[in-house]
């Protein structure tokens, strides 16, 4: 797996958060960007200063303008920054420009999730999820002679006559990808081999944005102690899918798969990555959409989900609303919808009535209802 971007050594990383805020846009840019500096703080960085730019038209050049840049660089020298973690995405040309100018190191958004993911990857299955991301998503950013795979190791010093260093850097990427999805495809038919004993005990599958407490809440649902999914207080904290047998009522069961948490506008790389894992979606019978009720911006999350499911064609399937965190919930946040059910994974309010409300549901799936 290649090298973190973000956290290169003992030395915490200091960085300059820059972000171009067109004027058009209808959504505000503060919330977003208060989220990418918690992934930043997350992939083990430190902010030292955010600059955001006022823009009609992204600078198709340094995506922030020339003169902006030069002010960039000014700081970072101020700052002693080693970083630049850019918001917005980029075309490989202006971050080689943007690079030369300031010049420091350019991470950006996806890059940052992406390290994320690869420090929480603990499994084989999980690695080589995160190494395809990343190949993928280098592979799409590849431009020019100058950009090398020394990260992938051994540097790139076995090309064929006549060819470019870009061409043997697209040709590897392409062999090891190659290579990748083969892994994970045995891996998804051992996944389905795994599943297929499940008989007639329905699947539910806890799905929502990152951070709102699905662990917490799995564990609570299926009373897993020292055996019960990670559970911390950080983005992306658990990788893997953990699948229980939870008990619904009298001689009533389901198996309860948590799945990899979702973000804004996650990057394709990963959405692809990730769809071995993220078959337990396909074949639920009840998704479990978790909701942070204390967060003010949930609204924006739940969005972000829904978007999330339609992309992988799941977004038909019978939904619970879960709005967990209700005992911390504080009059910042909107309140719930009237369908939605009131829970909190650490106290446990809440949790016979989404006991019954899944049974409920599973009980309408089976007949066909809505």
């Amino acid at each position: 797996m290649a090298r973190s971007p973000v956290a290169t050594g003992a030395a915490l990383e200091r960085g300059i958060v820059v972000a171009v805020d067109l004027r058009d846009e209808r959504e505000p840019l503060e919330p977003e960007l208060e989220e990418f500096e918690a992934l930043i703080e997350a992939a083990g960085a430190r902010v030292v200063e955010r600059i955001v730019q006022r823009l009609d038209r992204i600078d198709p050049a340094t995506l922030v303008g020339s003169g902006k840049a030069q002010e960039i660089a000014e700081l970072a020298r101020e700052h002693d920054a080693t970083k630049l973690f850019v918001f917005n995405d980029m075309r490989p040309r202006q971050r080689t420009n943007l690079e030369r100018i300031v010049p420091l190191p350019v991470v950006d958004r996806t890059m940052v999730i992406l390290d994320i993911f690869a420090q929480r990857a603990r499994s084989r299955e999980g690695k080589l999820q995160v190494e395809l991301a990343q190949l993928r998503y280098r592979q799409a950013n590849l431009i020019g002679s100058s950009v090398a795979l020394s990260r992938l190791g051994g540097g790139v010093g076995t090309r064929g006559p006549g060819e470019t260093k870009l061409e043997v850097d697209r040709r590897r990427i392409g062999e090891r990808i190659a290579t990748l999805r083969d892994a994970l495809e045995d891996v998804r038919r051992a996944r389905a081999t795994r599943r297929a004993p499940g008989g007639g005990t329905p699947l539910v599958a806890l799905v929502g944005y990152t951070n709102v407490g699905k662990s917490s809440l799995l564990n609570r649902l299926a009373h897993a102690g020292g055996n019960g999914a990670f559970v911390a207080d950080q983005p992306f904290a658990t990788l893997d899918p953990t699948l229980r047998r939870i008990y619904l009522g009298p001689d009533q069961f389901a198996r309860l798969a948590d799945t990899v948490g979702f973000i804004t506008e996650l990057p394709k790389e990963l959405v692809n990555a990730f769809r071995a894992t993220l078959e337990e979606l396909d074949d639920a019978d009840v998704l479990v959409h978790v909701i942070d009720a204390s967060n003010p911006q949930w609204p924006r999350q739940q969005k972000s989900v829904e978007t999330i499911l339609h992309d992988l064609h799941a977004d038909a399937k019978p939904t619970i609303l879960a709005f967990n965190k209700s005992d911390v919930a504080t009059g910042d946040a909107p309140s719930a919808p009237a369908d939605a059910v009131a829970i909190s994974a650490k106290t446990g309010s809440g949790i016979d009535a989404l006991r019954s409300e899944i049974l409920r549901r599973l009980e309408q799936a089976r007949k066909g209802g809505s």
